[in-house]
């Protein structure tokens, strides 16, 4: 099982945070190894809208589909995927702190094969990723309110 846990505060109001973030058309804007998100579903985003990702990680790209499971409107946001050698889940929370919001960026799943037997070298890989990540929303959400 891979868990991976990042969290980061960022100077902007929750409502502005979950606004950006939550929406899977904005991806490609903060996350380094998202190259394109394509709605399956209409928009707005609801439990159950489906969106797909083309991905760069580890060098290989990688093609897949988030389907939203939960969605608590400026709380949180699950959404996963059965697809592909490694299976995930993936949560965002958002919480206020002192006039800021705290993101945290949760990925886990239940790698099989070959991803089974790299999941120590996954798990640091995607701790780095989710940092920069999560710094690059950071700079683009307090560039764009500052």
């Amino acid at each position: 099982m891979v868990d991976v846990v990042t969290e980061i505060v960022i100077a902007r109001p929750v409502e502005v945070v979950a606004a950006f973030a939550g929406d899977p058309s904005n991806a490609p804007e903060w996350y380094v190894n998202i190259k394109e998100a394509r709605w399956q579903t209409e928009p707005p985003l609801a439990v159950g809208s489906r969106i797909g990702f083309v991905a760069r990680f580890l060098g290989r790209e990688l093609v897949y589909t988030y389907e939203v499971r939960a969605l608590v409107p400026n709380e949180r946001l699950v959404m996963s995927t059965a697809e592909g050698p490694f299976p995930m889940e993936t949560t965002y929370t958002w919480q206020a702190v002192g006039g800021g919001t705290r993101m945290t960026l949760r990925n886990r799943g239940a790698p099989s094969g070959f991803s089974r037997v790299a999941a120590p070298l996954m798990v640091m890989a995607m701790r780095r990723a989710n940092n920069a990540d999560l710094r690059a929303l950071r700079e683009r959400l307090e560039r764009a309110g500052g």
